[in-house]
């Protein structure tokens, strides 16, 4: 063939490849019309949070802001850039970007060079004269080889599309483990507040205790009251301090906890005691529709369905024959002066075409193989939908019952104030023992730790509902990795999220 016939020919054959296969639609998923919790009273949880909205040139969604704790806002900043988890995450995904690239190269025609040198004799070059042995030659070449397979049912471009959706799944599996660290810690900072919170509670109440204690003792010497006033007030402070003790050891173990979140060995990091100072932020919810585009992990579980559904297509062209071209040109001469001049040039163009006759039903396993990992992923996508369902409805019913249950509780602790300064006034005047004084001392204590217990879990349950609406991302974050280069920055180095796109509708 000419080769300017075939630079003319060839692209026009390409073009017309088509692809075989299935092409991709996304299946549908079971998606309730509203949320269950807020079918009667949508203001369980408020309707003021915004969530940021990540673009190109920014950082997700800073959404432990809304929660107004300077505290927090700069631990979250170093799990950003310092967690170990997420860099791990980081580079499987620059690693899928780079796999892409290495499919998609299958496109283009590979082209190499191979010069090379050979001094022989022999019977190629016997010599005419009998006797004497046969003279040496040199024979030098400067061979250039093309190599091209064609597309023509779109194996290779199947491909493609498969690692394409591939990594963008685990450009959705990074923010998925980013959204995971980013809620880990907070959940992490506010137990530690919580522990704060009640240490400084029993602090205050060994305080007072130890005042008790004193004046019993007195009285006990005055013989106003027995031993048993003094033992029980003993019994008390002592037990208290044993609590505020093991509250002091949950503490360390969080704050180490908190450190390795933030990329760092426990003994570099401290955080200073302090009472919880934060409001409940108020989160849209939103209609049950949107989480489907809201999640990373169902990005990610639809990312992987779109590939397995390639995959079906890179099996289905199995059936069909491949076509190849191969082409050869340079030089080849026995000295280098010349090596290079017209009359030593070589050229040669070929093409082959080859078709599996027999293959003993490999060809049909493969496509069922094919199709029934596809399946497995729609269910695995379906089973992700449902659990994120689960999640938001099951954080929406903790804010909702906890609520009620913070508000009775706020009673309760009133309650017991009132029944320990009876008790106390009781006991001064003789009226009661002092196990009355002990009960009552008791109960207000486990009223009190259980309001602050309470407030630690609805800033948990806010937490986990934010995790579970996916923490401000969108799937239009997804990155188009159709036409970005693999090495373009990935989210990590640009501090976006990566997200997807679907793959390009398949022709045929």
């Amino acid at each position: 063939m000419n080769p300017k016939r075939a630079a003319v020919v060839l692209p026009v054959l390409f073009a017309g490849a088509c692809m075989v296969g299935p092409n991709y639609r996304k299946p549908a998923a079971p998606v309730p019309a509203a949320y269950k919790e807020l079918a009667e009273k949508q203001a369980a949880v408020g309707l003021t949070w915004k969530a940021a909205r990540p673009n190109d040139a920014a950082g997700r969604g800073e959404w432990w802001e809304a929660f107004g704790d300077p505290d927090l806002n700069v631990l979250e900043e170093q799990v950003s850039v310092s967690n170990q988890s997420i860099l791990a995450a980081e580079a499987q995904y620059r690693g899928a970007r780079a796999l892409v690239a290495s499919v998609r190269s299958a496109l283009f025609p590979t082209l190499g060079v191979g010069p090379s040198a050979t001094r022989s004799s022999g019977i190629t070059n016997q010599s005419t004269v009998p006797g004497q042995p046969a003279p040496a030659i040199t024979t030098l070449e400067v061979p250039v080889e093309l190599n091209w397979q064609i597309d023509l049912f779109g194996r290779i471009r199947r491909g493609v599309q498969a690692s394409v959706a591939s990594a963008q799944a685990t450009a959705a599996d990074l923010e998925g483990v980013r959204l995971a660290m980013h809620a880990e810690l907070a959940l992490d900072y506010f137990t530690l507040r919580g522990l704060d919170a009640q240490i400084d509670l029993l602090d205050k109440t060994v305080v007072g205790y130890r005042t008790t204690l004193t004046l019993t003792e007195n009285r006990f010497k005055q013989g106003v009251v027995s031993g048993v006033d003094v033992a029980q007030a003993r019994t008390q402070l002592d037990a208290t301090l044993a609590e505020v003790t093991d509250l002091r050891l949950s503490r360390a173990q969080v704050e180490h906890a908190l450190a390795v979140l933030v990329g760092k060995p426990p003994a570099e990091l401290s955080v200073a005691a302090a009472p919880i100072q934060v409001a409940l932020p108020a989160v849209p919810v939103g209609l049950p529709s949107e989480l489907l585009e809201r999640r990373p992990d169902i990005a990610a579980a639809e990312r992987r369905m779109a590939a397995a559904n390639a995959q079906i297509g890179v099996a289905v062209a199995g059936y069909f024959p491949t076509l190849s071209l191969s082409g050869l040109g340079g030089y080849e001469g026995p000295k280098l002066a010349n090596l290079f001049s017209l009359p030593n040039r070589i050229w040669s163009l070929g093409a082959s075409l080859f078709e599996t006759i027999f293959a003993g039903g490999a060809r049909r396993a493969a496509q069922r193989q094919a199709e029934a990992a596809y399946d497995a992923t729609v269910a695995g996508y379906r089973q992700t939908v449902l659990t994120a369902f689960q999640q938001v409805e099951d954080n929406l019913a903790a804010l909702r019952i906890l609520a009620e249950e913070a508000r009775y509780q706020a009673d309760a602790v009133s309650e017991a104030e009132l029944a320990l300064k009876l008790a106390n006034n009781r006991y001064m005047n003789g009226v009661t023992s002092y196990l009355e004084v002990v009960t009552a001392q008791t109960t207000a204590l486990a009223n009190e730790q259980l309001a602050v217990q309470l407030l630690t879990r609805q800033l948990g349950a806010s937490v986990s509902l934010i995790a579970a609406l996916g923490g401000g991302w969108q799937v239009s974050d997804l990155a188009n990795l159709d036409a970005a280069p693999a090495d373009s920055p990935s989210p990590a180095k640009k501090g976006s999220s990566a997200a997807g796109a679907a793959p390009p509708r398949a022709s045929r």
